[in-house]
């Protein structure tokens, strides 16, 4: 027998269906409450809203399960490379042999940028954040590309898809060289996505660049671990502008504005900034961790905890490890990044953090990793974007094949009622 909720307003009831997930999730389908009863709900921040049904992915915050169609996190990070793990977010199963060498090989046809896009990025100052010219950047793809996607044209989306992933990697890279002064890169077709990446950022005209197989490895999880993550704030951003029948870079663009604030994306640009701030004064970490247990002291201890995972985040223990074998392989000497290690080692035997699990979580690692890479911190967030786009781009065609409807959230109005006007000689 199916589940109903009962409302009661005004001495009236109402029922309203249950529906229930895949694993066990609940929710009131309350898609009827306005018409049948005149009111709304008020959920600020959507923090007990369902915007959709998505086959895409499950996270159990409380048990620190993540998974992506069913397959579990760690042994995506373990057992598959990116694109693999990307053709699985957007097209729904893990591609065979072929599939996937066809999706590597379809990619690579789409990874020359148009050189009128120079123009634009010249435009910006060196200054510019990273993260406003990949926004624009994005954006402006859709000037070089003016021709809408027809969601329901098999060989259309999958053309659209292999563009995307071409040649936002692409253009996130050239954000680092505009704000270094150095000469754009290009895509090498005879290596891998994440191997280009490499290339793509480091690779000077004066020699060849060779990146560690170690490191490699590291970026391939991290990408992997940023890929999706449910109704966050970019994701719902791209799935609300894309209701509106918005292009997939238009969508996608939008997704990179949200992704940048320092509540969502830059979260790991934080903690390098909170890790500078506590060098700069002196590297006691001992003290900054009283500060962070002092309810008093406006200090933030960043890269602990999630909002989302009450225990563990899970990808934080995937990462951790990739953290060790990075630092131990390049030998890094950063007080910065000692600074990080005492602190994670603080944490994981203070009882104060241990009893609210506050655990460093993935924002922390993946910031040592970067830092370690020699990636400034103000590329943080596009190093998220780059890892997150498939996701964006699974959920974009999800709520497109599904013909959602566009966004329209509700209100409710608190400002002043009916008022008479009153000419300007009266005021």
């Amino acid at each position: 027998m199916s589940k109903t909720a009962i409302v009661e307003i005004d001495g009236k009831r109402y029922e309203f269906p249950v529906v229930e997930g895949s694993e066990n999730e609940e929710a009131i389908d309350i898609n009827k409450l306005r018409d049948l009863t005149g009111v709304i709900t008020l959920d600020p921040g959507y923090k007990n809203s369902g915007s959709c049904t998505s086959k895409i992915t499950f996270l159990d915050g409380e048990l620190g399960i993540l998974r992506y169609r069913g397959y579990s996190i760690e042994d995506l990070a373990d057992k598959a490379d990116f694109l693999e793990v990307s053709f699985l977010l957007i097209f729904g199963e893990l591609p065979t042999a072929v599939q996937l060498k066809q999706f590597e090989d379809d990619i690579r046809k789409h990874t020359l940028v148009n050189e009128e896009m120079k123009n634009i990025i010249d435009g910006f100052p060196r200054t510019a954040h990273p993260m406003g010219v990949l926004a624009a950047l994005t954006s402006a793809l859709t000037a070089f590309n003016p021709k809408s996607v027809n969601v329901d044209n098999e060989k259309e989306m999958y053309h659209a898809v292999c563009k995307t992933m071409g040649k936002f990697l692409v253009i996130a890279t050239w954000t680092y060289r505009k704000s270094m002064g150095y000469p754009l890169n290009y895509y090498d077709n005879t290596k891998g996505y994440v191997e280009n990446f490499m290339k793509l950022m480091f690779e000077i005209p004066t020699g060849p660049y060779k990146a560690s197989p170690i490191v490699i490895d590291a970026l391939n999880k991290l990408f992997i671990l940023h890929a999706d993550h449910e109704q966050n704030c970019s994701t719902s951003t791209v799935r609300m502008v894309g209701s509106s029948h918005a292009g997939l870079f238009a969508s996608i663009s939008a997704g990179v504005s949200a992704l940048w604030g320092p509540l969502h994306g830059g979260a790991n640009q934080a903690v390098l900034e909170m890790l500078e701030e506590i060098h700069n004064n002196g590297g006691d970490t001992d003290k900054y961790m009283a500060k962070a247990k002092d309810k008093n002291d406006p200090f933030r201890l960043m890269g602990f905890g999630h909002r989302v995972y009450k225990n563990f985040d899970p990808r934080a223990k995937i990462i951790k490890k990739a953290a060790d074998e990075v630092l131990e392989t390049l030998g890094v000497d950063d007080p910065i990044l000692a600074i990080a290690k005492k602190l994670e080692a603080l944490a994981l035997e203070d009882e104060y953090f241990k009893s609210r699990s506050l655990y460093p979580n993935v924002d922390f690692y993946s910031g040592i990793i970067y830092r370690a890479l020699g990636i400034p911190t103000d590329m943080f967030t596009v190093m998220f974007a780059i890892g997150r786009l498939p996701g964006w781009i699974a959920q974009w065609k999800e709520m497109r094949e599904n013909k959602e409807p566009i966004g329209r959230p509700r209100q409710i109005y608190t400002g002043s009622p009916l008022r008479d006007f009153k000419t300007v000689d009266k005021r």
